[in-house]
């Protein structure tokens, strides 16, 4: 049974935010997204994007990396663990299987079952873009630990997970798994799966610490000053996983735009950002390589360090801010099929 008394986030059966996550979709805002829905043809890249495929000999380096998968889902290799966040892996974020909004790699850098073992997968909320059924279900045998926010549990323990594997925080908590520390800090943002479920788990960002590294994930959400305070109490990072993608100016209080991602950055003190929610999936009316085109401008404004990586493209953490420069050609212009040569995996 839910333990509502457990958080002060939860009212009357619902998690609430500290500020209000208003969106906007009146009669006028409607029409308006339907006549952009109508026009914008540049909502999906003209060709699969190009990744890297990941191999055994990277993941079995002994260092300390992230790899991004499209969207938001990544991995971590801290000190010789194995994280995997938001690790939504299958072909489309729909509830029905024959969903018509396909990745936009076409296919993953490495498939679920080539995985080395998984220590920790980390889940912001239970959104389909973020908890996918099928990546969840195949990763369950992999996977030592799920950390999960208030209520998400009973969504892993549905799909065949063992209870004393699935741990539950509340905002302000804070738990050491497999020598790793992580922080369950706000978010602004909703939850839910279907029609009568919203915000009725919780939904979070995430601080992540070894003895050597400081990292935040800010799982998905509108602007906010929580991002200050976080930086107050646990930054400075060396490396921020942001929420970039799936904007609108009708929905900004649950989706950032690319400038308030980098005010966002530099509210937590994040050092290096890596942006992400985006080149994965089409689920807002903007271009599909916006957020990249804005969150770069922004950010060479503002002096602020981005890794733009291609889609499964080692980065590795040891190496200064200078040691790895982003090439923008694959986001600028859609690359051709044969960018994709090699070892692939289907979904």
């Amino acid at each position: 049974m839910h333990d509502w008394n457990r958080s002060l986030r939860a009212d009357n059966g619902k998690y609430q935010n500290e500020i209000p996550a208003v969106t906007k979709f009146s009669a006028k805002e409607l029409a308006s997204m339907l006549r952009e829905f109508l026009s914008k043809s540049n909502r999906r890249p003209k060709q699969p994007l190009p990744f890297v495929p990941l191999t055994q000999s990277t993941l079995q380096d002994g260092k300390d990396k992230v790899v991004w998968f499209g969207h938001s889902a990544s991995l971590l290799q801290l000190g010789g663990k194995t994280i995997l966040i938001d690790p939504m892996l299958g072909r489309s974020p729909s509830p029905v299987p024959f969903g018509r909004n396909r990745r936009f790699s076409g296919q993953l850098p490495i498939s679920i079952e080539d995985f080395p073992s998984i220590d920790i997968v980390v889940l912001s909320h239970d959104h389909y873009d973020h908890f996918d059924s099928s990546s969840i279900r195949r990763l369950i045998p992999k996977t030592g630990t799920f950390l999960v926010p208030l209520g998400v549990g009973k969504r892993i323990r549905k799909r065949g997970a063992s209870s004393d594997s699935v741990i539950e925080m509340d905002w302000g908590e804070e738990r050491t798994v497999a020598g790793i520390r992580f922080a369950c800090t706000p978010a602004r943002h909703f939850s839910g799966r279907g029609l009568f479920d919203r915000d009725s788990t919780l939904w979070c960002s995430w601080v992540i610490k070894t003895e050597e590294r400081s990292l935040f994930y800010s799982g998905d959400g509108g602007y906010g000053p929580h991002f200050e305070r976080i930086g107050k109490q646990h930054g400075p990072f060396e490396l921020a996983i942001m929420e970039c993608g799936q904007y609108d100016e009708r929905w900004s209080g649950v989706h950032m735009i690319p400038e308030e991602t980098v005010q966002a950055h530099k509210d937590v003190q994040g050092g290096i950002l890596l942006p992400v929610h985006w080149g994965g999936f089409t689920l807002a009316l903007h271009d599909w390589n916006d957020p990249a085109i804005r969150v770069s401008a922004e950010a060479e404004k503002q002096g602020v360090p981005v890794w733009i990586p291609r889609i499964g493209e080692a980065v590795y953490l040891e190496q200064d801010r200078e040691g790895w420069r982003p090439d923008p050609s694959w986001w600028k212009d859609a690359s051709s099929p044969s960018a994709n040569k090699g070892a692939v995996a289907p979904i």
